[in-house]
């Protein structure tokens, strides 16, 4: 029988059937959302609890047919193999059954604030920083999402010192999350003469959008600025002060907006980014706590870590954290394979979770 206690799935059975019950009965809108959602998260555990009662039911068929006596070689035989099937099915089901009961990130279905800044490199570092969110737009646009640039920085090559996005659709967070880290490319310059090798970086900040019931902020704890926003080569965009510049008192975290013409909107985005960088703020913290006596995190989230390695000479991507290279270069800044990265990403820090959860049922 698996190792998770008969109760607990008999509990998770139950409480599916009482979900769909209720959904049958008719209600209010918003109690309908939230047991669709409780509907949709408890179904395909309810499935695999299923599949693996029907396995195990025959699996003690098959080894009662083995223990008899009075069954005949070939039979038996048949049986052995059967059985021996039946058994990787069952660790395969059980290890599926374990993942889908692993505590949830209550920010994975969360859209995101995706932020893309350049390193050290300066102008191929730009372009890079161009590069990288490219390759996450081409990547949103397969994935049926909505890009909305929230403000950016150019330079002179048509690269960005920094731009930062809202990327809009049904779970970003839980697929993009993994790429916050520093970024390296090496490559040669369309500026480079010699046709030397530089190594350049970007970071990637991937913060899960926040609503206004995630974080409340007070006013009082808030500084606002505004001044007159200033283009390339420091001439003045317009002549009115609509630029924004907030900075939250406690945390001293401090976000400009100066995008828009309007001093109002400048300050709707300022503030969309400002709850954003809270949100990830107070998750830290509280990951931190979580964290200190053991590390189920591929790398810590952590902005300075090199996470990834994109080398144009040989055509590779490495990624550091799980020592995985794909000869697929292009494919991956084209958006295309950068699912083979995140996959594997997503199984190895389910497989940390897993044994720090048995880690913690031994101790």
């Amino acid at each position: 029988m698996t190792t998770i206690p008969a109760t607990r799935l008999n509990q998770l059975v139950a409480r599916w059937q009482t979900v769909q019950g209720a959904l049958t009965q008719g209600t209010d809108q918003e109690t309908y959302v939230r047991l669709s959602r409780e509907f949709a998260e408890l179904d395909p555990i309810v499935v695999t609890i299923n599949a693996l009662r029907k396995a195990e039911q025959e699996r003690g068929e098959l080894k009662a047919m083995i223990d008899d006596p009075a069954s005949d070689a070939e039979m038996s035989a048949l049986a052995e193999e059967e059985h021996a099937a039946l058994e990787n099915q069952i660790e395969t089901l059980e290890r599926e059954l374990k993942v889908l009961l692993l505590p949830k990130d209550s920010a994975d279905e969360k859209s995101a604030i995706l932020e893309v800044r350049a390193g050290t490199g300066g102008e191929e570092a730009a372009l890079f920083a161009g590069d990288l969110f490219r390759m996450y737009q081409r990547y949103a646009d397969k994935q049926g999402w909505k890009v909305n640039i929230i403000s950016s920085s150019e330079s002179a090559t048509g690269g960005y010192k920094e731009i930062i996005a809202s990327v809009t659709g049904k779970g970003v967070f839980a697929r993009l999350k993994f790429e916050s880290g520093v970024h390296r490319v090496q490559r040669v310059p369309a500026t480079e003469a010699q046709g030397r090798i530089h190594t350049s970086a970007a970071t990637v900040a991937v913060l899960p959008e926040a609503e206004e019931v995630d974080i409340k902020i007070d006013e009082k704890d808030l500084r606002i600025d505004v001044f007159r926003a200033s283009g390339p080569g420091g001439q003045s965009v317009n002549t009115t002060d609509s630029a924004v510049r907030i900075t939250h008192l406690p945390s001293g975290i401090v976000v400009s907006q100066q995008d828009e013409k309007s001093q109002h909107k400048n300050k709707a985005k300022a503030m969309k980014i400002l709850r954003a960088r809270l949100y990830d703020f107070e998750r830290a913290k509280l990951d931190a706590v979580r964290s200190e006596n053991r590390r189920s995190q591929i790398g810590s989230g952590d902005r300075s870590q090199r996470i990834r390695t994109y080398n144009f000479p040989q055509g590779r991507v490495t990624d550091h954290r799980i020592g995985l290279t794909l000869h697929q270069l292009y494919l991956v800044l084209e958006g295309e394979a950068l699912d083979e990265l995140i996959d594997v990403l997503i199984a190895e820090h389910q497989t940390a979770q897993l044994a720090a959860m048995q880690e913690e049922g031994h101790g």
